[in-house]
């Protein structure tokens, strides 16, 4: 029997603290540097480069997730989870000390890699240790580091920036990696059968090509080149052969790092969708709501960041209560309940009047996070809950996985509709506004918010920016009627459950057992 155990109900919270502070890390990460362009490129140079400083970094976490998820199944959790977060550390000490540019890209991608070990094992210790009841209250503490890093990573970065020096937003990550380490080291233990094991090195390589093409495709679309770029072109057909190259190899392997069991299982496939469009709907508000409440509504960052807290206050709150729920009407019902939660916040956005007010912002966004909450704690736990220990890293990773292309796939989206949508306003300006406007959407905030139109100019430009606003709110009402049908007609109305046998709860372990249904 293999088990995943702490020293008692006080280890267990010693360990959940552990887990809790390396996914803030890696989460604030993903955000924390957006605030610190100017003292950065100052320091460093290389503006044009500064993209792939965000880039770099989701892209080696999001594709080495599935692999972590294999790897944490076939060895364990815990080494796993420790060598994900070395590396992390490791890259954050290096970004720390960057000489240039092109040093900093590549420390980041050290430290993406050290992330994606970490957001794989993460949820799958967690569900190792904690009873079905208890994961809704343990994924609620999980998932609040998100809509609170959301918030909190960017004022963070901008305020060591400001007052202290940008290298320590990645230098601060070292004491508290280094006290969640000790915790992990100390508390988390595992009996893990030592059996030699076969590493499927060639499928590794292509899911890793595949998925990285595919998401650097998506990052660069539309910024690095243009989305009918021969360059894009080529990325994408290139992640498409190597995708089909991975499906005829993985269907041979001896030990897949993609299972083929993953996809014909309706719980796992439709559950994966339903966490991708998710993955797109997050990325919408927190993307462009602050923006919205800026250029439109007259707030300031403080205030248009507190617009957007309100999410993050109702989802942890959500995934707190989800266990009520999920227990009664089942893990299908439950996500249903966020997905039309999820619908109402995006038609609340998207019938925003022309400018809209604070109130309706808010209560769009507290919707939203109530709606995220609910989705995110019941597909986790209705995905884990139905699998046994030698299977739930995996399915893990693969809904990790899911949701973190999700976010890359609605930037590009979101991305495309606004642009596209205020180039045209900008193409049918009247004539006598002629050379009064931006020459192209790059400047439209900025000049909104500098304040250097009047008049029948800045009318004009106000409402080229809600008009493309507008359209990504629309956007977001589409998908989340999507996640609703994906939960209807895709995934099943009863989740498979183990029957969990608890051999020691003082040590929060269970065995594998035979299924059952919610």
């Amino acid at each position: 029997m293999r088990t995943t155990e702490s020293a008692g109900v006080a280890g267990r919270g010693r360990v959940l603290t552990a887990l809790v502070a390396t996914m803030a890390l890696t989460a604030m990460d993903t955000t924390i540097v957006a605030t610190t362009v100017p003292q950065v490129v100052a320091d460093l140079g290389g503006f044009s480069l500064f993209s792939w400083v965000f880039s770099s970094y989701l892209l080696a976490q999001t594709v080495t997730i599935p692999i972590y998820g294999k790897l944490a199944d076939s060895y364990g959790r815990k080494p796993v989870l420790l060598a994900g977060s070395g590396i992390f550390l490791l890259g954050s000490l290096l970004c720390a000390i960057s000489p240039n540019m092109v040093s900093l890209i590549i420390f980041r991608a050290i430290q993406g890699i050290g992330a994606g070990g970490a957001q794989a094992t993460i949820s799958t210790v967690a569900s190792d240790l904690y009873s079905i009841a208890e994961r809704g209250r343990v994924q609620a503490w999980l998932s609040s580091v998100w809509g609170i890093s959301a918030v909190v990573a960017p004022m963070l970065g901008g305020a060591f920036a400001e007052y202290v020096s940008w290298r320590w937003i990645f230098l601060v990550n070292l004491p508290i990696g280094a006290v969640a380490l000790f915790l992990l080291v100390r508390y988390l233990h595992e009996d893990v059968p030592n059996t030699r094991r076969k590493v499927d090195y060639l499928g590794a390589s292509l899911v890793l090509l595949a998925a990285g093409l595919l998401l650097l495709g998506l990052l660069q679309g539309g910024t690095g080149w243009a989305w009918s770029s021969p360059m894009s072109i080529g990325v994408f057909v290139a992640a498409g052969v190597f995708g089909l190259l991975a499906v005829f190899v993985e269907r041979r392997a001896a030990e897949p790092i993609l299972p083929p069991w993953l996809f014909q299982r309706r719980v796992i496939a439709g559950s994966c969708l339903a966490m991708l469009g998710m993955g797109v709907l997050v990325i919408g508000p927190t993307s462009f709501l602050p923006t919205y409440g800026q250029s439109l509504l007259g707030l300031g960052p403080i205030e248009a960041g507190l617009v957007l807290a309100s999410m993050s206050i109702t989802w942890p709150l959500a995934s707190a209560v989800s266990a009520r729920l999920y227990l009664r009407i089942g893990f299908r019902n439950t996500a249903l309940v966020g997905a039309l939660l999820c619908a109402l916040g995006g038609g609340t956005l998207f019938t925003l009047p022309d400018p809209g007010s604070v109130v309706q912002c808010v209560l769009a966004a507290a919707v939203l996070g109530a709606g995220f909450g609910l989705i995110t704690a019941a597909l986790m736990v209705g995905v884990q809950a139905g699998l046994g220990w030698s299977q739930r890293g995996v399915a893990t990773g693969a809904v990790q996985f899911s949701r973190f292309l999700g976010s890359a796939l609605g930037a590009a989206v979101y991305g495309a509709v606004s642009n596209t949508t205020m180039a045209n306003r900008l193409a049918e300006a009247p004539d006598r506004l002629a050379g009064q406007l931006p020459g192209d959407v790059n400047g439209v905030s900025e000049a909104l918010g500098e304040g250097e139109l009047a008049g029948q100019s800045a009318e004009y430009l106000r409402h080229t920016l809600y008009s493309g606003m507008h359209n990504v709110f629309l956007v977001l009402l589409i998908v989340g009627v999507l996640i609703v049908a994906i939960l209807l007609f895709l995934t099943p109305r009863r989740f498979p459950v183990l029957d969990e046998q608890v051999v020691d709860r003082s040590a929060g372990s269970a065995a594998d057992a035979p299924a059952r249904s919610d």
